[in-house]
């Protein structure tokens, strides 16, 4: 993935630890994650007319990141929008089905603790049910980095599962065998920690259970014009 967006995606000693077991369980779950077709959005008409409404809110600020991306389901949405849109993902695994399945979208291997963007680069930034893994310590950070890479207007736009505490998963997609720590998050804290970046909320979708056995939630929040 060129351009200027990015300077080295590569890990670093500042990734915890404990995503290399996260990135080699996604490695493992990505085939059956793609014959499953896991994330389609065909029976999810609300969260395509939110995708919608943030397209067109930066459509016309610039470049939108979609941080762990997966197999590019909604990467290739948001291009199919008309945004300029790329996606990274910390498995390389799930990488190389994006670029398999979307041959005309840019895809990278990255983790969201070591983007290292660049300041007022993107209109957008997503992290669509794909941050819940990260340690509750580390996701400030990496929204702070989000905050800065947006210029202003741009919006970040965040999904993921509502309840408190930690789900352990052993496994997943067909029985196979993982390892990762699903953190709950209640839509207030999420919402104070955006705020703690210095964004300002734009829109908040609560969603019920789920395959997941949780309620979601989807929260918009924009960087200050």
């Amino acid at each position: 993935m060129g351009g200027h967006l990015y300077r080295a995606l590569v890990r670093d000693a500042a990734e915890p630890a404990d995503l290399d077991a996260v990135r080699t369980s996604y490695d493992r779950v990505a085939d059956n994650y793609v014959a499953m077709d896991v994330g389609s959005l065909a029976a999810v008409p609300w969260l395509r007319a939110a995708l919608a409404a943030f397209a067109d809110d930066v459509r016309e600020l610039g470049p939108v990141l979609d941080v762990g991306c997966g197999p590019g389901i909604v990467t290739a949405h948001l291009a199919d929008l008309g945004l300029d849109a790329r996606g990274v993902d910390l498995s390389p695994r799930m990488v190389a089905h994006a670029r398999r399945l979307h041959p005309g979208l840019r895809f990278a291997v990255a983790s969201a603790t070591d983007l290292r963007l660049d300041d007022d680069s993107l209109g957008g930034v997503l992290g669509w049910w794909s941050l819940f893994n990260l340690p509750r310590d580390v996701l400030p950070g990496v929204l702070g980095g989000f905050a800065r890479a947006l210029v202003p207007g741009g919006q970040v736009l965040l999904g993921t599962h509502v309840g408190d505490g930690d789900l352990v998963r052993t496994e997943a997609y067909g029985g196979v065998p993982v390892t990762w720590t699903t953190h709950l998050w209640q839509p207030e804290r999420l919402t104070a920690l955006l705020a703690g970046a210095g964004l300002e909320p734009v829109a908040e979708l609560r969603l019920p259970v789920d395959a997941s056995g949780n309620p979601q939630v989807l929260l918009a929040a924009r960087r200050p014009r």
